[in-house]
């Protein structure tokens, strides 16, 4: 009998932060999302076309601008800041400059729609900026920047392109920091078992995930073991070798 069939993995792992994490559809996220903006889009052109006909009586004042949710830039800096979003005035208004930041001009001021600010603290509540998402990560897994941002290229990692920006869903984030700090990466599986001297090659290794032999999640095209099932693994291994043969 093959060695390997010697030992069996009773250890079941029923994760359901994995499952939550391969939930994740980027062709839903984009959906939804489509849905939002042509939802805004409509809210603001509607307020746009009232406020320029008022503009054009000479109806229009800064208060009634703001009742119909058109602010200044100051205004809407300041609403930013009371969501939570930690932006300089002079960060913002280069947004609002570059156009990746929606505007419109009534008259000669440039004024943002409040549902462009309210839009933009809801998805700051549910999505990382790249920036944000690899300095969350990075906390739990050994990962560059460069390789992050290759992994959300390949769709390894779920992001959506939003405007000018792509945003990383921060339930993905959580999933891979809890994926970082239960379950082992093939290397670091083989490298854990070697120092408790098990030592076995890692394409060996490999065969057995590919027999299913062990029990692994793939996530992100990567192959992760639990501890809890290293673990087992290991104390069988040390069993078998310390048997009289």
């Amino acid at each position: 009998m093959p060695r390997g069939k010697r030992i069996v993995i009773e250890k079941k792992i029923k994760d359901p932060v994995i499952t939550r994490l391969k939930s994740i559809q980027i062709g839903t996220m984009k959906t939804e999302r489509t849905k939002v903006e042509e939802s805004m889009g409509d809210s603001i052109s509607s307020v746009v076309e009232e406020a320029k006909a008022l503009y054009t009586q000479n109806k229009l004042e800064r208060e009634k601008l703001r009742a119909m949710g058109l602010l200044t830039l100051e205004e809407a800096h300041e609403e930013l800041k009371r969501g939570g979003i930690p932006i300089s005035f002079r960060a913002f208004g280069g947004r609002v400059e570059r156009r990746s930041v929606r505007s419109e001009k009534i008259g000669k001021k440039r004024l943002i729609p409040r549902q462009v600010i309210q839009d933009w603290v809801a998805l700051a509540n549910e999505y990382y900026s790249v920036k944000q998402a690899f300095n969350e990560l990075k906390k739990f897994e050994k990962i560059n920047l460069r390789a992050f941002i290759g992994r959300i290229e390949k769709n390894s990692i779920a992001s959506i392109k939003i405007g000018t920006q792509r945003w990383v869903p921060k339930q993905a984030i959580e999933g891979l920091t809890h994926v970082a700090k239960n379950y082992y990466d093939v290397g670091d599986a083989v490298q854990v078992m070697g120092t408790r001297g098990v030592k076995i090659k890692r394409n060996a290794f490999e065969r057995r995930l590919d027999r299913n032999r062990i029990p692994h999640e793939k996530i992100g095209g990567r192959r992760v073991i639990a501890k809890e099932v290293l673990d087992e693994l290991i104390s069988k291994e040390v069993a078998l070798m310390s048997r009289p043969r």
